[in-house]
């Protein structure tokens, strides 16, 4: 029997054979892209903690570098006990959604050229359009920060996108986040460049992002009461 090419029943196999192929096609595609795409991730994180400790690299070279400076990982609980796993295979939004109590927290150790130690912690949150994320670094008494990279999804460009900024993240660098025993973390202070000073803050405030007032509070929860906290009690037992 011959199909009238002109008929429905020819326009509705020829329409499904098409989206069969363009799906196979797809499915093969996306198979083949899948090991390189996990790849570029596992570097770019590499390159992040990194960056966290004062170090660039660039793809073909942040494996080796990581090796050579990230000398420990560990992963610990809420209560800062220390846990068995693969601290750089954790996925941190999944573990932000988990239990308090049963949540996974990866802790990365770098050891620079000059002997000091420096320990950086990830840190997962959710800005005005999407996640937002960054690699916060300590130097050996867990308290002072050494230094932050901040990145996002997919922020307001100018405004809530500047978080991946200099102007933005080195400010970070000396602020504590104990207030003696007490874990208060960073504030960030609206109102544009020294409005932390102005704010008499100066060893736990930042300013915030002018213009990109949600971006810079959903930061602010991150580094204190929706992912940092969750570090409290690792933190305060090694803090000196």
């Amino acid at each position: 029997m011959k199909l009238d090419t002109n008929g429905n029943l020819y326009t509705f196999i020829y329409a499904a054979v098409m989206v069969i192929i363009v799906a196979a096609v797809l499915a093969f595609t996306a198979i083949k892209l899948q090991p390189k795409q996990e790849n570029n991730l596992k570097v770019e994180k590499m390159q992040n903690i990194l960056q966290s400790v004062g170090i660039q690299s660039k793809v073909e070279n942040a494996e080796n570098l990581y090796k050579k400076y990230i000398t420990k990982q560990i992963i610990v609980n809420t209560k800062g006990d220390e846990l068995e796993g693969d601290a750089f295979a954790i996925n941190l939004p999944a573990e932000a959604k988990a239990e308090v109590n049963s949540r996974k927290l990866p802790i990365f150790f770098a050891k620079l050229d000059d002997g000091t130690e420096k320990a950086v912690i990830p840190l997962t949150g959710k800005g005005l359009w999407g996640p937002i994320w960054g690699y916060l670094a300590l130097e050996s008494d867990f308290n002072t920060i050494y230094g932050v990279v901040f990145d996002h999804k997919g922020e307001t460009p100018g405004l809530g996108a500047e978080i991946n900024k200099d102007p933005f993240e080195l400010p970070f660098k000396g602020k504590t986040l104990f207030e003696g025993n007490k874990f208060v973390s960073i504030t960030l202070y609206k109102g544009g460049k020294g409005a932390s000073a102005a704010a008499g803050d100066t060893n736990h405030g930042c300013d915030a992002i002018s213009g990109g007032t949600i971006t810079s509070k959903g930061l602010e929860r991150m580094m204190k009461e929706e992912w940092l906290n969750n570090y409290e009690a690792y933190l305060a037992k090694n803090k000196k």
